[in-house]
């Protein structure tokens, strides 16, 4: 039998999909991204091809993209998406690794249109944390090393930030929140300039469901109190990425974990991971990690902590 003759009936084909076959019916009438065939009697037929396409945007959906979200990814992507199984991890690892070197290629050329035409097929085959840590985390390295190095200019480093900025962004006010878990606050600290860090951690906050707000760049030293009075967040996370702004970053954790004493300060960014031993010691309680299970264990942590 062909892919494309039509094989399963509603019912069996939302039990391999693990969906209510009512779902499936209103997922097609709104998004019609399939178009079953019918037998003699009028009753659905699923192909293999469209059982292919749903147990992809399933796929989507479980990691927290929404059904509109996960169809509009599969009408830009849909003939690749068909054609490749999925099932050779080093393939798929050296896909990333290309569609970084691509998305890194063209945004030090400024040609924004490709840009997102890559980042737009980054999120149609990768999840959400997949993209975040082994893609953009990787990315934003390179281009802060670049940066440092003088191999691009500020203008290459500024437009790639603002690109990033915006495409995380878009995601991350996209996102549910799951209102019985505490709000918090993600800022950079005293004097920095380099959110993406922070903004990625953010997201993954986000991701978790917590209601997050995000402000981003240095505020103005006082204005900080303002806000936790205003929001009462049961988090604080801080990023600091340029060594010189470090000691002011630590003497706000200091003032803040002393006025403050049920507000948790999660500490991350690049100036903390070089902070010296006897610091990271005397600061233990407060760095969230640099890897995804240590930004996990360190949130389950303090939440046990406060329940």
């Amino acid at each position: 039998m062909s892919k494309n003759e039509g094989k399963y009936n509603i019912k069996a084909a939302s039990k391999m999909l693990g969906i209510q076959p009512g779902t499936l019916r209103a997922w097609e009438r709104r998004y019609q991204m399939i178009a079953p065939v019918r037998n003699d009697s009028g009753h659905r037929l699923y192909t293999e091809e469209h059982i292919k396409i749903l147990k992809w945007l399933i796929q989507k959906v479980n990691k927290g993209f929404t059904i509109s979200q996960a169809v509009s990814l599969l009408d830009k992507n849909q003939q690749e998406l068909l054609e490749t199984d999925g099932g050779d991890s080093t393939a798929n690892s050296d896909l990333s690794k290309d569609l970084l070197e691509e998305l890194l290629k063209a945004l030090l050329e400024f040609d924004e249109g490709r840009a997102h035409e890559i980042m737009d097929k980054i999120f149609s085959l990768y999840s959400v944390e997949k993209v975040l840590i082994d893609i953009l985390g990787t990315l934003l390295v390179k281009v802060g090393d670049l940066w440092e190095n003088a191999e691009i200019s500020s203008a290459h480093e500024h437009f790639a930030s603002a690109f990033l900025r915006s495409r995380i962004g878009m995601i991350l006010h996209g996102l549910p929140v799951n209102g019985f878990l505490p709000k918090t606050v993600s800022v950079c600290g005293p004097g920095e300039w380099h959110e993406l860090g922070l903004l990625i951690y953010t997201l993954f906050v986000r991701r978790k469901g917590f209601d997050t707000i995000y402000l981003g760049t240095s505020i103005a030293d006082n204005d900080i109190h303002i806000v936790l009075k205003e929001i009462n967040p049961k988090f604080l996370f801080l990023s600091c990425t340029l060594s010189i702004n470090l000691p002011k970053t630590l003497e706000m954790v200091d003032d803040l974990h002393r006025d403050y004493p049920d507000l948790i300060i999660g500490l991350g960014g690049s100036a903390v991971d070089r902070m010296p031993q006897h610091k990271q010691t005397e600061y233990q309680e407060f760095l969230i990690g640099n890897t995804m299970k240590e930004w996990e264990d360190w949130l389950k942590q303090h939440m046990a902590a406060k329940n």
